[in-house]
């Protein structure tokens, strides 16, 4: 981690009005991981998003919280040890969004051994302390039904653990727990640029209406993503860790197999492609790896990328597959911390930090790389290099706490979503599933008060009532049908541009504002319970 200089505490008062403890700029999974974690530790805390939080990288994923089996070959045994410790500890605090998953890996002649894959997953199961997920097993043609989907040159495969998760989800749950702990959630807020001032950052800020606003802040973390470079120019510090920008891209296709298990294939370039189940009616497939330069957005696949990503699936599955087949497409932009390897494959997605504290002057810590299923860890390990600088000793807590409405009994969603079923009679059997599986128990807030069908407002699209569209707007800083049909939910899938027109008519119409965040969180900054 490149760290230069040291800051034992910036004087001053950290009471003082208007200051906060620490800005965030970024509302990808890294930036609410950090001022969740932040504010559960009683500080003030700002986090700045300027579109929509989750709409860039944080969405664009495989959508998985694994360890990574093909780092081992790559020798990244720290990342895939901490990242397989992190799946049943994700997994305890959501899960509604956040599920086990069995991925079938076939043996494919003249690529990996067998020997070499049998090794690899005794190493996979052995090495980040799998206490409830299934360890792998051997799976056989004539014996076990994954091969039914299987070409006839297939015989053997190896079945091994990992879980799927809503990444948009996760990253909005946990910036309502930052919320709801203390920090200001500002979504639609951008960073301008910011100095060094008095021991403080003094840091400029535009609202979506084009208002700039000036505040004061301890530390500032810059969490942007693809953008981090940008912020540390915009700061005035110069970048000693390189940036490596990497595009991977993803396709939909009506549901090729039958059964919930992933495949894990291996392509004769030496990546892996992945097709998992998605939405129950279609299997998601991904990913690639593609050098990219210039403005990260907007990032989309190429018809390259979906002939590859087909060919590949093509190799193992009986199903056809084509680019025709494609029903959605989306790709995001991996910022990546540049290790000096020449395939994008091999960079490393471990997570590094620069951070930037000179003696008696306040700390910028800007992220490179991480994985969505490191988030929590980063988190901490940020945390503890920023706060000894402020004379602050970071405290773990977010390890056995739960996200919001991942409090589920027994962390049986089944269960838990019977019961719903049998208390929302009168709703739509598929809206309630699906509201249980994106609320959890937090769907209990969003339908409490309904008692009949017409308590639920207005459908404005197909199953989107105006109680959910109110509860996303007020709770979860939905702003337009975007927002909701693809990263609050799935829904873009099964609606068509004319129910997306009627939501964008609806925020249009009838939008209460939250205020203007930054506003709020300078009169709140002297208020709010600190050490």
């Amino acid at each position: 981690m490149p760290i230069r200089g040291a800051n034992p505490g910036v004087e001053g008062d950290r009471r003082a009005a208007g200051s906060l403890d620490l800005v965030v700029i970024g509302g990808g999974i890294n930036g609410v991981g950090i001022a969740r974690d932040a504010a559960g530790q009683g500080l003030k805390v700002l986090l700045l998003e300027r579109s929509d939080l989750a709409g860039a990288t944080s969405s664009a994923s495989s959508k998985l919280i694994h360890g990574g089996l093909r780092y081992l070959e790559q020798l990244e045994f720290r990342l895939v040890r901490e990242s397989l410790r992190e799946r049943e500890v994700l997994w305890a605090a959501a899960p509604h969004i956040i599920r086990p998953l069995r991925f079938v890996l076939p043996v494919r002649a003249g690529l990996r051994s067998t020997w070499a894959l049998r090794a690899g997953l005794f190493l996979y199961d052995h090495i980040g302390g799998r206490k409830k997920l299934p360890s792998t097993g051997v799976l056989r043609r004539g014996r076990d039904a994954a091969f039914a989907a299987l070409q006839e040159s297939y015989h053997l495969a190896f079945e091994y653990s990992d879980c799927w998760a809503d990444d948009a989800r996760l990253v909005v749950l946990n910036a309502l727990d930052a919320h709801e702990r203390g920090a200001t959630i500002a979504v639609g807020c951008s960073f301008v640029g910011a100095r060094r001032e008095s021991g403080l950052w003094s840091i400029e800020v535009e609202s979506q209406g084009g208002k700039r606003s000036t505040l004061h802040a301890r530390a500032l973390v810059n969490a942007a993503g693809p953008w981090v470079e940008k912020v540390l120019a915009g700061a005035g510090v110069p970048r000693r860790s390189a940036l490596r920008l990497v595009k991977g891209s993803h396709i939909v296709v009506p549901r090729l197999y039958a059964g919930e298990h992933a495949y894990t294939l291996q392509s004769l370039d030496g990546r892996v492609i992945f097709t998992i189940p998605f939405q129950k009616r279609f299997t998601l497939i991904g990913t690639t790896d593609v050098p990219c330069a210039g403005e990260p957005l907007p990032a989309s696949v190429s018809a390259e990328e979906i002939d590859y990503l087909c060919r590949a699936v093509a190799d193992y599955l009986r199903a056809p597959i084509t680019p025709e087949h494609v029903v959605w497409q989306y790709a995001g932009v991996r910022p990546l911390y540049d290790n000096g390897e020449v395939s994008a494959s091999t960079v490393t997605r471990d997570y590094v930090f620069d951070l930037d504290a000179p003696e008696h002057a306040a700390p910028l810590l800007s992220v490179f790389g991480g994985k969505l299923t490191t988030y929590r860890r980063l988190a901490e390990h940020a945390l503890s290099e920023v706060l000894p600088r402020l004379g602050i000793s970071a405290r773990r807590w977010t390890r056995a706490a739960p996200l919001p409405g991942g409090d589920l009994p027994g962390r049986d969603l089944e269960a838990f979503t019977g019961e719903q079923l049998a208390r929302y009679a009168f709703a739509p059997a598929a809206m309630v599933r699906r509201m249980c599986a994106a609320y959890g128990t937090r769907t209990e807030r969003v339908l409490g008060g309904v008692r009949r069908l017409s308590d639920l407002g207005a459908e404005i699209a197909p199953q989107l009532f105006e109680t959910e569209l109110q509860y996303l707007r007020s709770a979860e800083w939905a702003r337009c049908a975007e927002d909701v049909l693809w990263r609050r939910s799935k829904l873009g899938l099964s609606l068509g541009p004319e129910s997306a027109a009627c939501l964008d008519r609806w925020f249009a119409a009838d939008r209460v504002p939250r205020g203007d965040e930054i506003s709020l969180s300078l009169r709140a900054g002297a208020q709010h319970a600190t050490r």
